[in-house]
């Protein structure tokens, strides 16, 4: 089965493609994993990908389908594969069409903005171990110190609450398009997210079998 995750920054996408991933007996390649591996093994793609992000640039859509390209025809995809993080908009999901790739679900996991906002703005990371916690969630024993090595506990720049706003925004004008895209397709299956994993997981394997 061919796959394409869809979901807002902080939606738990990636938590979601683990167990599809398990499921089904897939890859899940998510694009800012491809890019790094492209870059270690020096592919043609990820020489042209490095020279942008040395300059600080966005890698553009050309390189990053080159690489998608690349990755899909390894032994691995053959029986199928989940996209996370690809494609990011409209251009890219007709780049892909236009390579031959024929997608049987695109599952979009949703989640209100407001508590996307309040789940990712409460984490917080142990700046010495890397431990993280929620202040809602996931609250440490002692305010501000962490549970395993005592370190200090720290908000990332990601996860403050502007930047979230920001992400956020970045989705809904560049990324959510998609839904109607592939809706129209008739491949698109809305899983609401829920407080639990486990329970956002359930509906999640129940949206592969519609």
């Amino acid at each position: 089965m061919k796959l394409i995750l869809l979901g807002a920054p902080g939606a738990g996408k990636g938590t979601q493609a683990e167990v599809i991933c398990e499921h089904l007996s897939i890859p899940a390649i998510s694009t800012g994993n491809i890019i790094r591996e492209a870059l270690t093994s020096g592919t043609e793609m990820g020489l042209r990908a490095k020279s942008y992000m040395d300059e600080g640039k966005l890698v553009p859509d050309e390189v990053v389908i080159g690489i998608i390209q690349d990755r899909l025809k390894q032994d691995d995809c053959k029986n199928g594969f989940i996209l996370d993080g690809f494609p990011r908009t409209i251009p890219q999901a007709e780049a892909l069409d236009k390579m031959g790739v024929v997608i049987d679900k695109v599952i979009d996991i949703e989640v209100p903005d407001e508590k996307i906002v309040e789940r990712m703005s409460g984490r917080r990371v142990c700046e010495s171990c890397g431990a993280s916690y929620h202040l809602l969630y996931k609250k440490p024993e002692v305010e501000g110190k962490c549970g395993k090595c005592g370190g200090t506990l720290i908000q990332r720049k990601d996860d403050h609450p502007d930047t979230v706003k920001e992400r956020l925004k970045v989705y809904h004008d560049q990324t959510e398009p998609l839904k109607g895209y592939y809706e129209k397709q008739g491949k698109l299956r809305i899983v609401e997210g829920q407080e639990a994993v486990e329970d956002t997981t359930k509906l999640t394997l129940a949206a592969l079998e519609a």
